[in-house]
């Protein structure tokens, strides 16, 4: 079958709406034997019938309401188009779709989309938050432009930079015993944990590290917001492990540590390899490479990475 006619489809939704063949001309500037002409091919082309006349008035049969669902999606769809297009010829720079983690979304990318917003007010971003599989399998389907996730990255197809390093810090409620100078693995375990979450890839991450520490994490509560667990373990209700740009020293009810033996997350920058590159696209990961050279500068986040060539293939794939 070959693709259905746009013009085909707004005569048929036009006579549907105004419930009559001449209303329907009238509306698209057409003559009446044109809309008619019209819907009888449609209608050959699909092999259903599409409308009922009743009376002087014309009603959608249920084919033809099923159509209506699909005809207005279509609208929207070459609607959208139309509006990226002008955007495009009116200098504008268009739309970046990023996926990252929660953690990212909040502690990380909001002074670069900032300055980004201020370099380019034209340009819309649009982030989403999930795990780094779903991330990236939205990634892959290219309905995100590019993703800021916890390596690794598996998949043939992905290019990945990597851009900072983000060590992870114990955290325990201020009040009561004072806290060990360093958190290791039995120390930890032995005491209620609040923790990510199972599914993140942080919460991998640190269930590797209790059990290569010889002591298997069983935590009390399992949460998927970094600022709920920091406000159990502030209520004195166990002690977490979260990303260290998401803990300040200064918290008022948590007491920060480091872990021994250390545990570092990587984030990196995950592309498809055969993305084409928009300017706004370009933009945006130079905002993120930046970031990462920022980091660890007073008022920025962790130090980044210096491990991996800049546009380095994932090694995991």
């Amino acid at each position: 079958m070959r693709n259905l006619n746009p013009d085909h489809l707004e005569a048929f939704v036009q006579v549907v709406r105004l419930g009559s063949f001449s209303a329907a001309a009238a509306r698209l500037h057409r003559t009446q034997p044109a809309i008619s002409l019209q819907l009888r091919e449609l209608e050959r082309r699909l092999g259903v019938r599409l409308l009922d006349r009743v009376g002087r008035r014309a009603a959608a049969t249920a084919a033809g309401q099923e159509l209506l669902h699909h005809a207005a999606r279509i609208e929207a769809a070459n609607a959208a188009a139309v509006e990226a297009m002008a955007a495009h010829a009116s200098g504008e720079v268009g739309r970046v779709r990023l996926g990252t983690g929660a953690t990212a979304c909040i502690y990380l990318l909001p002074s670069a989309l900032g300055a980004l917003r201020a370099r380019l007010p034209s340009l819309e971003v649009v982030v989403a938050t999930g795990n780094t599989p779903e991330i990236l399998r939205q990634v892959e389907d290219n309905q995100l432009d590019a993703a800021l996730v916890t390596l690794p990255a598996p998949g043939r197809m992905f290019q990945v930079r990597p851009i900072l390093d983000d060590p992870f810090l114990a955290v325990f409620p201020l009040a009561g015993e004072e806290p060990p100078a360093r958190a290791t693995p039995r120390l930890l375990a032995a005491r209620p944990l609040v923790l990510f979450e199972p599914g993140a890839r942080t919460r991998s991450l640190v269930d590797a590290w209790f059990l290569a520490g010889g002591a298997p994490a069983r935590p009390v509560m399992e949460l998927g917001s970094v600022e709920a667990i920091k406000e159990m373990v502030g209520a004195g209700l166990g002690c977490s492990i979260l990303p260290g740009m998401a803990v300040a020293a200064d918290h008022p009810r948590l007491a920060v540590r480091p872990l021994a033996p250390r545990l570092v997350r990587r984030l990196a920058l995950v592309l498809r390899q055969d993305k084409p590159l928009s300017r706004g696209l370009r933009e945006m990961v130079a905002a993120l490479v930046a970031l990462g050279e920022n980091a660890g500068r007073p008022g920025h986040p962790p130090r980044p990475s210096r491990a991996g060539s800049p546009g380095a293939r994932n090694p995991a794939a």
